[in-house]
């Protein structure tokens, strides 16, 4: 009986609470909308990176190589590729194109088996040593191998989240795939998703292919997996030697720890942003839940002096208030949860429904707490006052 008083009481009043239910409701889906992001963040977060960034460098090599013969290539390609392993400092090496883990670069293409199409599919290009390199896990079958290059290369190594959109559950090992029927690809082997945007985005589809002898050319990424020991010292060493085996080149190295730390801080600048306008709103409507509550209070001193005057006890007077305050509330956050249950239902950025659902509970429990801590310093206030004082001034 005590809620569906409070119901009428509030509801008869709707137009004059009509700027608290506008604050509320904007500061929901506000909160939602920082909420969501957090919680996508936070889950890719949580996710294994799927690979070893310490100790990996990555040398870019410009100049006129790509320019060159298919053959004059591939011989400055061995002799830098000897060149590097006889230093002790490098343990393992692999060449690859511009679409490497960290980079920003992307080589996307499509998938189809079965009809099932899987679109856009992030596609690397690999060598035998890139698992060794970058420590990749393979969870079902194998990496390449020499062999692989050998004959005609048509195998393919996909991530767990390629195999999971276009198999299921089921074994990948051995289908084939492909946007031509003619020219399908065979899949040997399935390996654990990299997160090569940063630690805070999904890796999303992925497929690896073998570099062959006609795209080496084309490469322009060397990535070496370098010892404990190995300094700025020997980076400077590396560079002028790299400088002299390959002509006009435009060397840069990098460290992918180092690349992989921006990357994140890079992400993290939205979500900053963000945070801090939320956080702008949120004081802006603590002060006006005070302000309106101040002025409720000093409106009904007459009601609240009454009611004390009949029996009532001060801390009814108090939770009344509060209760009102919880019940408009209410009535906000069921407006602003139809509205945040569209982003699930919709699919909209197509982030996983999951991450909707957690960032809308947090978004109510969040309001909900702001509103009872607004509200109980002004409850204690309208408790505080003395019947005969309120009916005197009325």
């Amino acid at each position: 009986m005590m809620f569906k008083h409070i119901f009428k009481l509030t509801w008869n009043k709707r137009k004059q609470n009509f700027l608290f239910l506008s604050e509320i409701l904007v500061s929901f889906m506000v909160i939602f909308a920082v909420s969501s992001l957090l919680v996508f963040y936070y889950l890719n977060y949580k996710k294994p990176q799927g690979m070893d960034t310490d100790n990996v460098w990555v040398v870019s090599y410009g100049g006129d190589l790509g320019k060159k013969p298919v053959d004059s290539a591939q011989l400055i390609i061995e002799q830098v590729s000897r060149t590097l392993r006889a230093l002790p400092e490098i343990k393992e090496l692999s060449f690859t194109h511009a679409n490497y883990p960290y980079s920003g670069n992307m080589s996307t293409t499509s998938m189809t088996h079965n009809g099932k199409k899987v679109n856009p599919v992030n596609f690397f290009n690999a060598e035998d040593t890139y698992a060794t390199v970058t420590g990749m896990k393979v969870l079902e079958g194998r990496w390449f191998n020499k062999e692989d290059g050998v004959v005609d290369n048509k195998n393919l190594v996909i991530n767990a989240s390629l195999k999971k959109a276009m198999f299921g559950e089921g074994p990948a090992v051995g289908q084939t795939i492909g946007e031509d029927p003619k020219d399908l690809l065979k899949v040997i082997g399935v390996v654990q998703d990299v997160k090569s945007e940063g630690d805070y985005w999904s890796s999303g589809p992925g497929m690896y292919r073998l570099l062959d002898t006609s795209n080496y050319r084309g490469a322009g990424i060397i990535m070496l997996k370098v010892s404990r020991d190995a300094d700025a010292a020997f980076e400077s060493r590396l560079n002028k030697l790299l400088g002299r085996t390959i002509e006009n080149s435009n060397l840069d190295i990098q460290h992918m720890d180092e690349v992989r730390k921006a990357k994140n801080q890079e992400a993290l600048i939205p979500v900053i942003i963000c945070m801090t306008i939320a956080g702008f709103l949120i004081v802006n409507v603590a002060l006006g839940l005070f302000g309106v509550l101040w002025y409720n209070i000093n409106q009904r001193r007459s009601e609240i002096g009454l009611r004390r005057a009949i029996g009532a006890s001060g801390y009814s007077v108090s939770m009344q208030l509060v209760y009102e305050s919880l019940m408009l509330t209410s009535l906000s956050v069921l407006l602003g949860t139809f509205f945040a249950v569209q982003f699930p239902l919709l699919n909209v950025f197509s982030v996983p429904a999951s991450v909707y659902l957690i960032a809308l509970v947090l978004s109510i429990v969040f309001i909900y707490i702001l509103v009872i801590a607004c509200s109980l310093y002004p409850g204690r206030q309208a408790a505080a006052i003395h019947p005969a004082i309120a009916l005197h001034e009325e």
